[in-house]
């Protein structure tokens, strides 16, 4: 049996972390009787093993629930994790699209950027770099960059 400290230090997580993680019942260690302090066995240990590998993989805390809640009731959690890694898959590669976006509208603006002077801040404006971009694509103007 180990201590909250202890644990955390075998699976390279801090205290927090499984003081957390027990506070959701995701952990659920035993009470020493003469001090009062959790104590987590083997059983605790392959759960917090699954649970560290579960959230490497995607998933999260409410989904490892989910998950641990079906197995302990004896039902097969297989399919159900088949179907949240895929949705989880789906939503990063949405996440990945939108980067990729990011990233090539930053590009273009740095490139862009690199041609146009520098400017003092005008009681009009904070820096005409990013007001020149913004307003040519808020308006849908194919043309990023104006110069003066």
């Amino acid at each position: 049996m180990r201590t909250v400290t202890e644990i955390a230090r075998r699976f390279n997580v801090s205290a927090d972390t499984i003081r957390h993680y027990t506070k959701l019942g995701l952990l659920c260690p035993e009470r020493d009787t003469a001090n009062g302090y959790r104590r987590y066995g083997m059983a605790q240990e392959r759960r917090l093993r699954f649970l560290l590998s579960a959230k490497r993989l995607g998933f999260v805390l409410k989904d490892i629930r989910e998950i641990l809640d079906m197995s302990v009731s004896g039902d097969m959690p297989c399919p159900l994790v088949r179907k949240l890694i895929d949705r989880r898959l789906e939503a990063i590669r949405e996440e990945v699209r939108d980067a990729q976006q990011l990233m090539s509208r930053m590009e273009s603006a740095s490139n862009g950027w690199h041609k146009l002077p520098d400017r003092a801040p005008s009681g009009e404006g904070v820096c005409h770099l990013i007001e020149t971009w913004d307003t040519s694509n808020i308006m849908g103007d194919q043309t990023i960059y104006v110069a003066d």
